[in-house]
């Protein structure tokens, strides 16, 4: 006997009209939909009939056909449960009750009329006619028992009836509407019969509604929506449907993926996301492994560059082609170095697929490269320099202390890649097109004569988005189509192939590359990381069944959880760590995360280090209460977490950081935060320069002619640049606290606030993320876990600890805390005792930031030096804490110092200043002499007190005296500038060498040196106490910068050419130099050359083991040197003959200072010089013989 089937119906119009292939009808003349290749079969041929009559908007897709089939079918499925389960004779029962109302007969007309329209297959092809299969009995699939076939089309006719009914079945009704049917003046009347019969019935389903009604209940639930009612059948009917379930889940996932499968204009990857505080919940079941870091790691500090782009912006800097790796000039490589920099991320580096250059070509880009993330393999590209230029460029950078690091793309290749080419079988694939409207007719963009590869056409119009490529073996026809690479968040990556890693083969592939970059670069960065963990495989490529609609056709490919972890069952990434621990030590691993699995990959997964995205994207938009929770869940979970975070405000799949957070405060401020916070900060490319262009991955060249903005770079090097030099204080977790803000009961959440320290060094870092200002206090820390014990034993504790402990501050009275204000430069002076009862207090500005350095505590000593300095200070912060002191310590000296200095050196200033009037020795000798008469008072009133403040134990002149020896210096000076030649020497020690006399020499060295007269006065005012060494107590030099600062006779800080005229001052003993004509100067030498003060005097520096000096700076000490003591001397010859021999012992030192002091050793010990250095020649030969 023939089985019975019941499946939904078409009507022979429509059949006729598709010519659709016998085989996919049963013998009752409905739809078998064996699986969704017969489905897309269907609906291709059911697309053109719509097409040919011009109804395009009718069109329908393949997951809506399979939806309504699947219901259908179920529906089908539940009557026979119905018959098997509740009452076997219901349809007959039915099928009698419309016979005694109705007449056989006009039952009979009524399934004929149905059977007209939707003929079984024995009918439609004329075996038998239509009353013929009504007599007909067969055997029930479902219940084994025998049918009537009168019964199985009066279930037929129900189920159009009902799916008539169905709203969401309008778009479908060309296939089986009733509008003939209901010619019948039975039909209606027959409907309600039937309704009426089965309400009679056994009830049945998980509501006890008759059959009828159940049938309803998914279109009741969601009337409008075929996925609404499949939800429906899966939550309400899942106990009923048993092997049907998993078919039931595909045709919902089926739906889903279609929802994504078109193309959305203007979507991207990734993007301005919505993001929520992390949240660590899930990893509470997961097992914790983390890398550890080797002593490098923390402090790398990450520059990302475009390669291409880069090589044309120095090109077009240097004036010259810069095309190749190893031509990037040093200049570059030493600015990365003194900005701070540890690490160089090059995108680009690698051979790229010429399909992906090919198609943005086509595209509308004719300059176009292929995207560094499509990639032919993994060879260093030979445009760049290949190998050998790479090789070049990490040596020189590594010279430099800075790491070089690489992209690694591990999920797919080019889809013309050499796997592509050579090896399809590692790629996730199909033997068909997963869409009918799939064409693959564009150019063929394979460089290999033996393989074809076309991308979808309506790529190139920008009307759809394929999942997939054709590939085509010309050797043998085998054709297949591989699918592109996907995260699922938008579209396909159209020049890319997805390797499939539930292929072991595929997997060890890509293992070899990654150990083959390792072996190359101590960083990787892996793109797109978060597609290969374990749950995103599932997601996206092999879907649970029901939880599948990421990547159209995907749910077709669905797994149970048993099969899935058969064909996967490590973590990809945790088996790539540990390799790499074990094959290329002292690699760094960094992951592109996201999608909440931040944590995940660092702890469990083992990475280095895993993007950050929220930083980026909650501080732009100022959701401040949500990153500062984003803290403070990590530090509760781990803070070992929050260490390996990658902080950046962009990266290249990002708008520029400037485009994100501007250029002023809030940039800044962000950007601060990002390198005081533990995590690895990243910088992206033209970001200190200001450049607003977001570099694509195919660009070959920047297309803006942007310059940097050289206030924004000369900013990063006050506020930035010096907090990366110290970035191992900022790096660790071990010692970072995080804080509340207190302000009137309440916590400000605008305000960043934390501390952390290594060693002896600790910071605090405070930055207000808003346009208002914002106070408060911080004490208590932030709760933050520990771990204690060890193995089993551990269990993790919260802790915390207030702002006092965290800096290493104590209560007594005696102790104080002072800091450094890292961006003002300001130190500030508090009461220990005061932080550690009431905290420490903050007031910001919109987006102000402050980071607190150079934190110690001081213990006071008998002259309360720090109580004063607290009290006079009030809270405020002084530029430097000594020069504070001595503000306070020689107030009644400074006062009377400046009311002579500078009065004094503001009157010289002018006399000797520019002036129409001709200046005549006569002129300046009055002056002088009426000066000294003006300033008498002041004058003795200052060298009185300066000798009270030097003590009786110090030998010094006599008020009166003193000013008397200025005055005859000064006359001296003013002289000498009044006869100055106006013609400058080219060579200005070697003209002071021709003078006859003091005077002759003065007017030389005032004619080459314009400020050489005034720093002379100052000098020789307080000649006195700078020969007993009080000028460095006193602070003369700083104060002297004052008082000329002050009197406008400066234009620049004069500190260190007086500190240099002082130092010369101490040395220059001019009784020695008239007594001794010969080694009278060998102090001075000495202090060139040999002494503490060389490196000031002779700007004396080590090199190869030798101490050389400069030449500028010591010929200028020297001039200056014999300036003063011919203005003390009275025995001219004599110290200028002293100047030649000094001269010429410099002129032939060659540079050397050890050579220019023997120059002026007493004779024993240049013997005893050149025994020794006889004596250790041998050894030297001996110990060079020995390292060979």
């Amino acid at each position: 006997m023939e089985i019975s089937y019941n499946e939904f119906h078409i009507s022979k119009e429509v059949r006729d009209l598709c010519k659709f292939d016998e085989r996919l009808y049963a013998s009752s003349g409905n739809v078998v939909f064996a699986d969704l290749k017969a489905v897309r079969t269907f609906t291709e041929k059911l697309n053109k009939v719509f097409d040919s009559r011009g109804q395009n908007e009718k069109r329908v897709s393949v997951g809506s056909v399979n939806a309504m089939g699947l219901i259908d079918e179920i529906l089908h499925y539940v009557c026979m449960l119905y018959r098997r389960n509740k009452e076997s004779s219901a349809f007959k029962t039915v099928l009698l009750e419309l016979e005694k109302q109705f007449t056989k007969a006009k039952v009979d007309e009524l399934l004929l009329d149905f059977m007209a329209e939707f003929p079984p297959v024995e009918v439609y092809q004329g075996k038998l006619s239509a009353e013929e299969y009504l007599e007909k009995d067969c055997i029930d699939k479902g219940t084994g028992a025998s049918r009537s076939n009168r019964e199985q089309v009066l279930e037929e006719w129900m189920m159009l009836r009902l799916a008539n009914e169905n709203p969401a079945f309008k778009p479908f009704l060309v296939m089986f509407s009733d509008k003939n049917l209901s010619e019948n003046k039975t039909y209606d009347a027959a409907w309600a019969s039937v309704q009426k019969t089965f309400q009679t019935l056994p009830k049945f389903g998980p509501f006890n509604h008759d059959l009828v009604n159940m049938l309803r209940e998914p279109m009741v639930f969601s009337p409008e929506s075929l996925k609404g009612q499949l939800d429906y059948i899966r939550q309400y009917w899942a106990d009923l449907l048993g092997e049907w379930l998993k078919t039931l889940l595909t045709g919902i996932d089926t739906l889903t993926e279609e929802e994504k499968m078109f193309w959305r204009a203007g979507a991207i990857n990734g993007g301005d996301v919505n993001m929520e505080p992390y949240n660590y919940d899930g990893l509470m079941k997961e097992y914790e492994r983390f890398s550890p870091d080797r002593e490098w790691m923390p402090c790398v500090i990450l520059m990302a560059k475009t390669v291409l782009v880069w090589l044309d912006q120095l090109t077009k800097k240097y004036g010259r082609p810069i095309n190749r790796l190893d031509l990037i000039p040093d200049e570059e490589l030493d600015a990365l170095r003194d900005e701070g920099f540890t690490g160089l991320w090059l995108i680009g580096l690698w051979t790229r697929s010429n399909a992906s250059k090919r198609i943005k070509q086509l595209c509308g880009n004719p300059e176009a490269a292929a995207s560094a993330y499509s990639l032919y393999d993994y060879n260093i590209a030979e445009n760049i320099g290949g190998w050998d230029a790479l090789a070049n460029l990490r040596t020189r950078l590594w010279q430099r202390g800075v790491r070089l690091a690489s992209d690694m793309v591990p999920n797919h290749t080019g889809m013309d890649s050499a796997w592509v080419v050579n090896r399809p079988d590692l790629f996730v694939q199909r033997r068909d097109a997963p869409s009918s409207s799939y064409s693959f007719n564009g150019e063929n963009l394979s460089w290999d004569p033996n393989v074809g590869v076309w991308l979808e056409d309506h790529y190139y119009s920008h009307s759809d988005c394929s999942v997939v490529f054709k590939r085509v073996d010309f050797r043998n026809g085998d054709t297949r189509y591989i699918y592109h690479g996907n995260d699922g968040t938008g579209m396909p990556w159209n020049d890319t192939a997805q390797i499939d890693f539930l292929n072991p083969e595929a997997r060890e592939a890509v293992m070899q590359d990654i150990l083959h970059v390792a072996r190359n670069f101590p960083i990787i960065r892996f793109d797109a990381a978060m597609v290969l963990a374990k749950k995103s495989i599932r997601r996206l490529w092999y879907p649970r069944p029901g939880s599948g609609g990421d990547i159209y056709s995907r749910a077709e490919s669905a797994l149970s959880d048993q099969e899935f972890e058969a064909k996967i069952p490590a973590e990809f990434w945790r088996e790539v760590v540990d390799r790499v621990a074990r094959e290329v030590p002292d690699t760094l691993l960094l992951a592109e995360a996201f999608w909440m699995m931040e944590g995940y990959f660092v702890r469990t997964l083992g990475m280095h280090r895993v993007y950050n995205s929220a930083f980026m994207n909650m501080l732009k938009k100022e959701e401040n209460q949500k990153y500062r929770d984003s803290v403070k869940n990590t530090i509760k979970f781990d803070p070992q977490i929050l260490k390996r975070y990658v902080n950046f405000m962009n990266n290249p799949d990002e708008d520029t950081a400037v485009a994100q957070f501007g250029k002023d405060d809030k940039y800044f401020g962000v950007c601060t935060l990002m390198i005081t916070m533990p995590g690895l900060p990243m910088f992206g490319h033209g970001q200190i320069e200001g450049f607003t262009e977001k570099y694509g991955m195919e660009f070959t060249k920047a297309y803006r002619n942007e310059t940097p903005d050289q206030n924004l770079v000369n900013r990063h090097w006050h506020d930035i640049f010096p907090l990366m030099k110290k970035r191992y204080i900022f790096a660790n977790v071990e010692n970072f606290l995080f804080y509340d803000v207190w302000d009137n009961g309440g916590v400000n959440e605008n305000i960043f606030a934390y501390s952390n320290s290594a060693g002896n060094e600790c910071s605090v870092v405070f930055y207000n993320n808003k346009y208002d200002r914002a106070q408060g206090w911080i004490k208590q820390s932030c709760e933050y876990a520990i771990k204690i014990g060890q193995g089993e034993d551990q269990h993790v504790e919260m802790r915390s600890k207030s702002i006092s402990e965290g800096l290493g501050l104590t209560a007594g009275e005696d102790r104080f805390c002072v800091f450094r204000e890292h961006r003002s430069g300001q130190w500030f002076i508090r009461r220990s005792r005061e932080i550690c009862e009431n905290g420490m207090f903050i007031g910001l500005n919109g987006f102000e930031y402050q980071v607190y350095m150079d934190i110690h505590e001081v213990a006071d000593g008998p002259d309360h030096k720090y109580q004063i300095l607290c009290d006079t200070l009030q809270g405020r912060g002084c530029h430097d804490i000594e020069t504070e002191w001595q503000e306070i310590q020689f107030r009644e000296l400074y006062r009377p110092f400046a009311d002579f200095a500078t009065a004094f050196i503001t009157a010289v200033a002018k006399l000797i200043g520019p002036s129409e009037e001709k200046i005549t020795e006569a002129k300046l000798k009055k002056a002088a002499k009426d000066l000294i008469g003006l300033y008498t008072s002041a004058a003795h009133t200052f060298y009185t007190k300066a000798n009270e403040f030097a003590g009786k134990d110090v030998a010094l002149p006599a008020p009166e005296k003193q000013y008397k020896n200025f005055a005859a210096s000064l006359e001296k000076i003013l002289v000498a500038f009044a006869n100055k030649s106006a013609k400058l020497s080219a060579d200005v020690p070697a003209a002071l060498k021709k003078a006859k006399t003091g005077a002759e020499y003065l007017e030389t060295a005032f004619t080459n040196s314009g400020s050489l007269p005034l720093l002379l006065v100052a000098h020789e005012m307080v000649k006195e106490y700078v020969k007993v060494g009080l000028d460095d107590a006193w602070a003369f030099a700083r104060k002297f910068n004052e008082f000329f600062q002050n009197a406008g006779a400066a234009t620049c800080d004069v500190r260190y050419e007086l500190s240099k005229i002082f130092a010369l001052s101490k040395v220059m003993d001019i009784a020695l130099m008239e007594k001794d004509a010969k080694n009278g100067a060998s102090k001075l030498v000495m202090a060139l050359g040999e002494d503490e003060t060389a490196p000031l005097l002779s700007g004396a520096n080590a090199f190869n083991g030798v101490v050389w000096f400069n030449k500028e700076v010591i010929d200028s000490s020297i001039v200056n040197a014999f300036a003063l003591a011919l203005l003390d001397s009275t025995d001219e010859e004599v110290i200028l003959k002293q100047y030649a021999s000094v001269l010429s012992a410099k002129d032939g030192a060659g540079y050397k200072c050890n050579e220019f002091v023997e120059a002026f050793a007493p004779a024993k010990k240049k013997a005893a010089s050149k025994k020794s250095d006889s004596a250790e020649k041998p050894k030297a030969k001996k110990s060079a013989k020995n390292k060979n």
